[in-house]
């Protein structure tokens, strides 16, 4: 596979004064990763800091409701509530090996916000993070975090004021900054090395998914199921299960609201090649090449493209990709939190939507592993609105 691609998808489209901060950092993968030292110094942050590994839990009443053996993979109980720490953690360790004495981050959720500025704080550099004005409204708790944690949050108004906006800001901020900053990019995209050294980090959610499944069931899962938006903690749960034919990958990406000709965020399965924040990959776009709006109940999944090796894993077949829209998340957000007494975040609420929507359809007593990717608190503010609660 050529450097830098997954098949087809992939590659760096930036600006030319982009190029060395991104030669940099692809370097510093090469030669400071590797090195046990900092495999060590990771392993302790992410053991006594974030609190790995996290567990998988059985969920007994919905398994008996749907006939199904259905399991969590726990990451809403690793510190900051989400898989966003993995990531910071590891860019954040590994700016600092490279001298850097900032980061900044783009949120859209929040979380990765939220998990930037507590590994910033922890290991002494400074922290910006842009997120988009629309964003700053609807997760107004995590923005009070992240100033709590010592960050600065910028709000971006430009464009569609979500994601995609903070992520141009962030950008555009590294040019003149790449000399003392690093940018903890959020998700396994842009241009390359990032869906690399993302996935690099995320990678432990399978690993530690695969072998405790085969402790606790005594077998691998017949199914794995995430939440796609820009593809994270997909990517990290899915990478350890590829080899395995047995096991059916599933991704679902956001539909909004589900009613036709309205937006939604379901770059694989509604777009169609083309480039953006440095990356050929699948996009929503109009006849003309023109990004068009995302649109999402959940905050995190609300982008118009999605992370070049998703895309190529589409291509290849190996991953499923399915929808579930604004209403069929918010179901499934409430009959978990009814039914098990977990609170998920609505980004995993969509990949929860999907194994409800199709248990009838899996062989009776299937080993159904779900990427519970965050909790969701954060999204109290949206839950009551959206449910009148």
């Amino acid at each position: 596979m050529k450097k830098g691609y997954f098949g087809e998808f992939g590659g760096c489209f930036v600006p030319e004064l982009l190029m060395p901060p991104l030669a940099e950092l692809d370097r510093a993968m090469r030669d400071i990763m590797p090195a046990t030292g900092f495999k060590a110094e990771l392993d302790g942050l992410l053991k006594d800091y974030a609190g790995r590994p996290t567990p998988i839990t059985s969920c007994p009443a919905l398994s008996r409701e749907l006939g199904i053996d259905l399991w969590l993979k726990r990451e809403d109980l690793l510190h900051t509530g989400a898989h966003k720490i993995n990531n910071t953690l590891g860019q954040a360790l590994l700016a600092k090996k490279m001298g850097k004495r900032a980061l900044i981050a783009e949120t859209g959720a929040g979380q990765h916000g939220v998990a930037t500025a507590a590994a910033a704080a922890r290991l002494g550099l400074e922290c910006t993070v842009y997120m988009g004005a629309e964003d700053v409204e609807r997760q107004s708790a995590n923005v009070r975090r992240m100033r709590l944690l010592g960050a600065r949050v910028l709000p971006v108004e430009s464009g569609s004021r979500t994601l995609k906006d903070a992520i141009n800001a962030a950008l555009r901020a590294w040019i003149s900054a790449q000399s003392t900053t690093h940018y903890c990019f959020g998700t396994a995209a842009g241009p390359w090395p990032f869906p690399d050294l993302v996935r690099e980090f995320q990678a432990v959610i399978g690993r530690e998914a695969r072998a405790q499944m085969l402790e606790r069931t005594g077998a691998l899962p017949d199914l794995v199921v995430a939440a796609v938006g820009g593809g994270s903690n997909a990517i990290g749960m899915f990478h350890a299960f590829i080899p395995d034919a047995s096991v059916k990958l599933v991704g679902v990406e956001a539909g909004g609201s589900g009613r036709p000709g309205c937006l939604n965020s379901a770059s694989i399965n509604l777009g169609r090649p083309g480039v953006l924040h440095g990356e050929y990959t699948m996009l929503l776009q109009d006849a003309d090449g023109q990004i068009l709006p995302s649109s999402s109940v959940s905050a995190g999944l609300d982008y118009p493209g999605v992370g070049p090796e998703h895309a190529h894993l589409a291509k290849t077949g190996r991953v499923e990709y399915a929808v579930a829209c604004d209403s069929e998340a918010l179901d499934a957000f409430q009959r978990l939190c009814r039914a098990e007494g977990i609170l998920p975040a609505l980004e995993s609420s969509h990949a929860l939507a999907y194994v409800l929507r199709q248990a009838g359809a899996f062989p009776k007593g299937s080993r159904v592993l779900v990427n519970l990717s965050g909790r969701g608190d954060k999204d109290m503010d949206i839950i009551e609105k959206e449910l009148g609660l």
